[in-house]
C-alpha cells in the first residue's frame, strides 16, 4: 500500500465514524482486527482496553454512538506511510470538554488490522 492509499482509508474512517455508519466503518477493518482504547479500559476493565474482531468492534462503537449521539471527531493532522496512519483529532461531545486524541491505524493489504488510541 502506498501512503496515499492509507490516507484515503483514514479519510473514509473519519467520514464513516462521524456519520455513525457502523457498516461502512467496519468494512475498513480486517475480520480479526484489534482495537485498544483507554475509554474501553475504563468502561470495560475486564478487556484491559483491547477488543478483537469486527463483532467486538461493532458492540463497542454501537454503545458509544447510542450513549453519545453528538460524538464527532475533527481531524487536525494525518501522517501516513506504507504500513500505518497516525491521526490526530479533537473529540467533540455535547456537554463534555473537548479531548485531544491521537490514534494509529495499522494497515495491511488495504484493511485496518489494528488501531490504538491515545488521549492527550
Amino acid at each position: 500500500m502506498t501512503s496515499q492509499k492509507n490516507l484515503s482509508i483514514a479519510h473514509a474512517w473519519f467520514e464513516a465514524f462521524n456519520a455513525h455508519n457502523l457498516d461502512k466503518l467496519l468494512s475498513l477493518y480486517d475480520e480479526d482486527a484489534e482495537h485498544f482504547s483507554p475509554k474501553l479500559k475504563i468502561r470495560h476493565p475486564e478487556t484491559n482496553g483491547i477488543v478483537k474482531g469486527q463483532t467486538a468492534l461493532r458492540t463497542w462503537w454501537e454503545d458509544a454512538f447510542e450513549r453519545l449521539p453528538s460524538l464527532q471527531y475533527k481531524v487536525t493532522s494525518l501522517t501516513a506511510d506504507s504500513d500505518r496512519v497516525f491521526m490526530e483529532y479533537v473529540r467533540h461531545v455535547e456537554n463534555e470538554e473537548n479531548l485531544l486524541v491521537a490514534e494509529v491505524l495499522e494497515i495491511k493489504e488495504g484493511m485496518i488490522v489494528a488501531s490504538r488510541v491515545y488521549h492527550g
